[in-house]
């Protein structure tokens, strides 16, 4: 007769063993607890701090903004804070410009661009309460035109 090896279609954590760890959980759990406690907590909050830092830098924001940029949209809104902080750069180098002509189609296209972008904001925000295909639909056609607008303001830049 052979004997089969462990792992052969026989579980491994039987109704008996869990009773006997829970029995050893008990009686070792209470003295354990204090001394593993503090290190627990500093692990959750080291992998806390990873994660959120992780999301800030996908997002391209501060770990103090990443609150504001919650949502199926943060996103998106994280991309339109930034466009409305590159318009209002190009605002100023547009008031320093000695070329009056150049001057005046950048304010045009900045206020252009401010309202597209209030525009996408609101539409963002709108989205949130949609159904699943309509939300993903209305943020398709916001980073399109998102896309759009952050090209021609890079092209503005000179990048």
């Amino acid at each position: 007769m052979s004997k089969r090896s462990k792992g052969a279609g026989e579980p491994r954590l039987t109704p008996a063993k869990a009773k006997n760890l829970l029995g050893v959980a008990r009686v070792v759990g209470p003295a354990v607890l204090p001394v593993v406690a503090p290190y627990l907590v500093k692990a959750a909050t080291t992998a806390r701090d990873g994660v959120d830092r992780y999301r800030a830098r996908r997002l391209g924001v501060g770990v103090e903004q990443l609150a504001q940029f919650s949502g199926r949209g943060g996103a998106l809104h994280a991309r339109i804070t930034g466009a409305q902080a590159s318009l209002a750069d190009l605002a100023e180098r547009a008031e320093k410009s000695p070329d009056r002509d150049d001057t005046e189609d950048q304010r045009r296209f900045v206020d252009d661009g401010q309202r597209r972008l209030a525009d996408l904001a609101t539409a963002v925000r709108a989205a949130e309460r949609m159904p699943a295909a309509r939300r993903r639909a209305t943020h398709k056609a916001a980073a399109a035109e998102l896309d759009r607008l952050e090209a021609e303001l890079l092209r503005r830049l000179g990048v």
